[in-house]
């Protein structure tokens, strides 16, 4: 059974969804740019009969507040994330994370040697391909800040994930909107990040490869197929800086490779994890 729950951190609210026995192993799952913690909801679904899975709604991101100064840094999610575990007094644990919660689980698991057990990285690195990251880009400075209607959400969704079945993107629409006291519709995640992107002023310089290369746990690198944010020379040079890591590549998928191959994702993860 999913539970809601929340914990205050640094002064802010942070929502996330907890499946399984909450004394079993634990493993943190990290939506991406656009997500929410519910996007994760049937792999956890996978996983929760052998470990205690806690997806996170980022700050800014679902129901958690957004920061007050608008900084989407790496560094100051990963700090999130320190202060999320060592809140639910997770000793050890592992993660599961997509596209900018990947990132954040890199600079985590990098600079935090000993807390993680294990740690899948899906469709991320610590370079993007430049066409990935135009692409993200202008998908986030032109969406609409306004629906009318639920039904233009998914129209709207459906036309950025042509792989995703009609139950899924609902899902992820219906979890990833609020309503307006107008009666219309608006994204969950803030406007600010969207804002940055218009302007220009999102910007990172972090290295994440050092990270990367101190990873000391083992890794399961995934990659869509058809990704244009990792490339396959990026997943080459991600593997020949890091042993601990394998490649995993899904065939039919791009960058959302859990929502385009759902069935060949969970099937990573429960190998990987011994389910």
């Amino acid at each position: 059974m999913l539970r809601d729950q929340t914990v205050t951190l640094h002064g802010s609210k942070f929502h996330y969804t907890e499946q399984g026995d909450p004394a079993a192993p634990a493993i943190i799952m990290l939506h991406g740019v656009t997500g929410h913690a519910r996007t994760w909801d049937d792999e956890g679904a996978a996983l929760a009969s052998r470990y205690r899975v806690i997806a996170l709604d980022q700050r800014g991101h679902g129901d958690t507040d957004p920061p007050p100064d608008v900084d989407y840094t790496i560094a100051a999610l990963a700090a999130d994330l320190a202060a999320f575990v060592d809140a639910l007094r997770l000793e050890r644990f592992s993660m599961v994370a997509l596209s900018l919660g990947g990132r954040v689980s890199i600079q985590y698991g990098g600079t935090h040697p000993g807390r993680v057990e294990r740690q899948v990285v899906v469709d991320i690195g610590p370079d993007i391909a430049p066409a990935g990251r135009l692409r993200v880009g202008r998908m986030m400075a032109g969406t609409p800040e306004r629906f009318s209607a639920l039904e233009d959400v998914l129209a709207y969704q459906r036309a950025n994930n042509p792989r995703y079945t009609d139950a899924l993107l609902r899902a992820r629409v219906e979890y990833g909107v609020r309503r307006l006291p107008d009666g219309g519709y608006t994204w969950k995640y803030d406007r600010g990040l969207r804002d940055l992107v218009r302007s220009g002023k999102w910007s990172d310089p972090i290295d994440l490869w050092p990270a990367w290369k101190a990873l000391d746990h083992p890794v399961l690198l995934v990659r869509g197929a058809e990704s244009d944010i990792l490339t396959a020379d990026i997943a080459k040079t991600m593997l020949e800086a890091q042993p601990n890591a394998e490649l995993a590549e899904v065939a039919d998928a791009g960058h959302t490779v859990a929502g385009d191959q759902p069935a060949a994702f969970v099937g990573l993860l429960t190998r990987f994890f011994g389910v």
